[in-house]
């Protein structure tokens, strides 16, 4: 395994992640004298894809017997078949990844490799909306418009039809689609043609640019007697980190007594980012312990960076994995926040991405983690301190309106509250009884002169 990087990406060492992956590596070149044939045709090879996977399998994976599978046989066995098709040699690749009984060591074709990089970069070249198509018309319609991207400039509004994109009707056209067809080349420019309702259907010109996509939501909350800082997190992206930090920062000049950090269903994502958040809750103890298959442990431990040291309640579900387990075995085990829900998911695995030369790219478990207590949280996840389940009504009418988090009908963020009123009234106290000793002492040293 190669060493976990620090909070930065160094070029041409693989990315270490969980859960959601990106990024790329260099690569081993291929042998062709182990695939008896020549060279010049082999670099037309599908072939070369499948040794080059299997190269870094072979050197990274975190299990060294390989799931008890002979590895070198693979190799023979991938190198020597012959292949039709790229797409036939993919397959093949898959099948020999799947003996190592794995679901996270996986391989990607190009398109779904390219679809991962852009969801976990946390940024994409479009113009800045979100479309939902209805299930009866098909008609597709702008639901969002991200601040200060291009469409909100140039007058999209929210409720708007989109008709046709670039002269191509939208009428029999799948979602995704529309959306690979209005993405594009940073300063080019997509024409839509939109449906306004009260006006004729009108054409406009929006200029693609980079959008950072938001992962971080905050609200803020009086509850009762108590100002509450409401953060979501929905997954560690590449701008997870600045923007929960720009959260925190926000939150905390509102003067909040207390946060909500709610990570229900947040899949995972960066390493690097769940270390980084980590440090804005933490200034002392260990964030989480990696092993990889040499047996090496990495010890990561915070830094005092800590934003803020008031309380902190974390919500969490059986779809919080891999990066939001990270997380929250290290602000529970270090005492930092009290967990609230249900039990995470249950992934203690880190991965590698590594592209591969045809732009395809293979996932590779390279290590195993444990919380900052050494617990292995794999299968069975994390245990809330407190434990509340919804109802299959609560979790319905809950995930059918968004809006409806962190309300009155949310029973999970409504025993947070109660919660972290305690620990807010705790933490005043001894803020209190701090604030008087510092005094007392100096008027005892009086006396003693």
């Amino acid at each position: 395994m190669l060493p976990l990087p620090k909070y930065t990406k160094t070029a041409n060492r693989p990315v270490i992640l969980s859960g959601l992956l990106c990024s790329t590596t260099a690569l081993m070149p291929f042998q062709p004298s182990l695939a008896n044939s020549a060279e010049a045709k082999l670099q037309d090879s599908p072939k070369v894809v499948l040794d080059e996977a299997w190269q870094l399998v072979n050197r990274f994976y975190v299990d060294g017997s390989f799931n008890h599978k002979d590895w070198q046989s693979t190799r023979q066995s991938l190198l020597s078949k012959k292949y039709v098709s790229r797409r036939h040699a993919y397959s093949a690749l898959r099948q020999a990844l799947a003996e190592l009984n794995d679901p996270y060591t996986r391989f990607m074709t190009p398109h779904e490799f390219k679809a991962l990089t852009t969801q976990t970069s946390g940024q994409l070249s479009g113009i800045g909306i979100r479309m939902e198509q209805g299930d009866q018309t098909n008609v597709l319609t702008v639901v969002k418009l991200l601040p200060n991207a291009p469409a909100s400039q140039a007058g999209l509004k929210v409720g708007d039809r989109i008709l046709a994109i670039n002269g191509n009707s939208t009428e029999a056209m799948e979602l995704k689609t529309a959306s690979d067809l209005i993405r594009g080349e940073i300063n080019t420019t997509v024409k839509l043609r939109i449906g306004r309702a009260g006006q004729a259907p009108f054409d406009m010109k929006i200029k693609r640019a980079v959008i950072e996509l938001p992962t971080v939501y905050t609200s803020f909350k009086q509850e009762g007697e108590n100002r509450i800082g409401y953060i979501r997190l929905l997954e560690f992206s590449a701008h997870a980190s600045e923007q929960m930090e720009a959260a925190i920062t926000e939150l905390e000049s509102q003067k909040v007594d207390g946060f909500v950090l709610d990570l229900r269903g947040n899949p995972g994502g960066l390493l690097n980012a769940s270390i980084e958040i980590a440090e804005m809750w933490l200034n002392r103890g260990f964030i989480v312990h990696t092993v990889d298959r040499q047996g090496k442990a990495d010890d990561i431990r915070a830094h005092p960076t800590a934003l803020t040291q008031r309380p902190l309640v974390v919500l969490v579900d059986g779809d919080s994995a891999s990066s939001s387990e990270i997380l929250t075995g290290a602000l529970q085990d270090n005492h930092r926040a009290k967990v609230i829900g249900t039990s995470t998911f249950g992934k203690a695995l880190v991965q590698s991405v590594h592209q591969l030369s045809d732009g395809s790219g293979v996932a590779i478990t390279v290590a195993q983690y444990f919380t900052p207590k050494g617990t292995d949280i794999s299968h069975k996840g994390i245990t809330p301190d407190i434990s509340i389940k919804l109802t299959s009504e609560q979790s319905r009418t809950l995930y059918s309106d968004p809006s409806l988090f962190a309300t009155f009908n949310d029973p999970q963020y409504m025993q947070a509250i109660r919660s972290l009123q305690q620990s807010i009234h705790s933490y005043q106290r001894q803020r209190q009884n701090s604030a008087t000793i510092p005094a007392q002492d100096k008027a005892e040293t009086a006396q003693h002169l």
